[in-house]
Formats: structure tokens, sequence, C-alpha cells
């Protein structure tokens, strides 16, 4: 029996940070080497244009989360660049052609950038979901790694499959979650706000060096009393930076807490820097040794697979809706 076919991308909008790590890489790999899925990881990098960007900088970043991809244990799976693979576009008209208007609308994801972008409300931002569907249904993907923040916008590519194959027959499969556990990070300085790239000081990027996670960890925000404790409404810094331990060393939360009764934040932030700097360690290490070559030659490979099953996927959808004469 075929494996179920899996699927998911990240988006090359700058350098990775430990909460795209835990949140995404890392459950990929997990994923990939559990045996029980035919797995395809994708840059997408369609998507990450409906955000301002420098036009020097794609490209770099582009080559640069490919060698995250590599370096973090991908290696098993198709990994392809998604603007490479021209089946994504034309499907995603299509399915922008099926999806009604309302719903588009109400994607909390459009409301959000909306607001936080006011200057470049584009049409992307809107027809985003269109264009995941696409990522998703072209492979005849089954599962979806997702966690619970992403779930309306795979309900939605949901929706589009049933809509499409009601309406010219059955040519999807109507793919389903994989609920992984997504720990939600936040900044180290600013600890009432999610970790992000776009506040570097309060943020651990994948490619920090020792020295400057050790910095990062001594200004870390904690709080004005001593107890090292997890709560996240009254010492939202501390149990950040519990939470962080605990992701990477693997002991419980409640295991690092007692390690750490009635010692100070400043021993228990140098010690946590150390157990970030020896887990990044492999991951550094890896990447380093990649070549520009090596990465290059690894993406053309896997966009090679994926258009060969793309393009057979685009031609039966382009037969069922009349476009092939």
């Amino acid at each position: 029996m075929a494996k179920p076919t899996l699927i998911s991308g990240i988006q090359p909008t700058g350098k990775l940070h430990l909460g795209n790590y835990l949140g995404a890489l890392k459950n990929f790999v997990e994923l990939q080497n559990s045996g029980k899925y035919h797995c395809y990881f994708f840059i997408a990098d369609l998507h990450s244009l409906t955000e301002n960007f420098n036009r020097r900088e794609k490209s770099k970043q582009i080559l640069d989360l490919a060698a995250d991809y590599l370096a973090a244990g991908i290696k098993n799976s198709v990994i392809f660049q998604q603007s490479e693979i021209p089946a994504h576009a034309e499907l995603g008209w299509i399915f922008e052609t099926v999806a009604p208007l309302g719903e588009m609308e109400r994607m909390t994801q459009f409301k959000t950038k909306s607001e936080s972008q006011k200057q470049n409300i584009n049409i992307g931002l809107l027809a985003y979901p269109a264009l995941m569907a696409a990522d998703i249904v072209l492979y005849n993907a089954s599962v979806v790694p997702v966690g619970h923040d992403q779930l309306q916008h795979l309900e939605l590519a949901r929706t589009l499959v049933r809509k499409f194959n009601n309406k010219f027959g059955k040519t999807f499969v109507e793919p389903k979650p994989i609920f992984t556990k997504i720990p939600r990070l936040m900044s180290l300085d600013q600890p009432d706000k999610k970790m992000s790239k776009s506040r570097p000081a309060g943020c651990l990027f994948m490619d920090d060096s020792p020295a400057v996670i050790r910095e990062k960890l001594r200004r870390a925000t904690t709080d004005s009393g001593r107890e090292i404790k997890y709560d996240e409404k009254l010492k939202p810094g501390v149990s950040n930076l519990l939470l962080i331990y605990s992701e990477l060393s693997g002991k419980s939360v409640s295991a690092v807490e007692k390690a750490y009764a009635g010692k100070g934040y400043a021993e228990f932030k140098k010690d946590l820097a150390e157990v970030i700097i020896g887990a990044l360690r492999p991951f550094q290490e890896r990447k380093r040794k990649l070549k520009p070559a090596e990465i290059k030659k690894a993406l053309a490979s896997g966009n090679k697979k994926a258009t060969k099953v793309s393009s057979r996927k685009i031609a039966e959808v382009k037969k069922k809706i009349g476009l092939l004469i």
C-alpha cells in the first residue's frame, strides 16, 4: 500500500528563528523520519511576495531556507521551490475563480495582515488561501501538518476541493490536518509579543553565534520576583524561557522548575544559553559545510520531481474544465 502524501512549506522572508524551527522545521524532520509519509517540503516564495521585500535579498533568502532544510535533516523528502513549478500559479488562479469572495475576506490572516501592512493591502493577501490550496492538491496530498491557527486556511482548501469536485467531477483529494505541537515562543525582550524577525533583539535566530545567544539570554526579560516557575500570566518572561529550555532539552517544564528551585535567574539564564548553543550546534555545523552548488543541486532535483507530478495534475484539471483543445 502506497504511503499517503504529506506537504508543507515555509516562506523565505529572512533568517529562521527558534520559533520557526520548533514550530515547523523540527516537525518536518520528525514526520519525514517516521517513515509513514511521502513528504514534499517547499519554499513558499510566491507567498512571500505578499509582504514588502527587497528584490536583491529574495534570492539569498530562498537559498538560505533551502540550506536550513538540508541542515535540519530533510534528506528523504522532495524539497522544491514553489515559483519554479508553474502549475502552482495556474491552479491558484483556477481556484480563485471558484472561491467565494465572502469566504476569502473572512480569513483571519487577511484581516490581520491588512491591519499590520496598511500601505500594502494587495490582492495576493486576499488570494493567498487559493494558492495554498493549489500547493496542497497538486501532489494529491492527503495530510497537511498544521497548528490550530492555520486550520482556517486548510478548511477553505477543503471547501475549494469539494466545490471543484462537485462542479467538474472527482479530481482532488480532500486534505486532512495533522495537528502538530507548535510551542508559542515569545520575544525575549517583550514577552507579551510573539518572537518575530521584526524584533531581532528579542529573537533567537538559528544562525546566532554562541556569544550573541549568551548576550540575548543575559538581557532577556524576567520579572521582579526570584522564583523560576511557569505562570504565563504572572511570569510571562520566565515562562517563555522555561518553555524554550523544555523544548530543547527534552525535559518537562516541571522537571526544569525542580532543577532550579531556590536558584536565581542569572544562573538559570546562563545554563539556558548553553542548552540553546548545544542544541543549535549540529544544525549550524551542517549548514556551514553546505556549498551553494550542493544546495542548488538538491533544489533542482526536487523541482524536477515536483514538476513531473504537478504537470500531470494540472493537465487533468485543464481537461476537466475544458481548457485543453
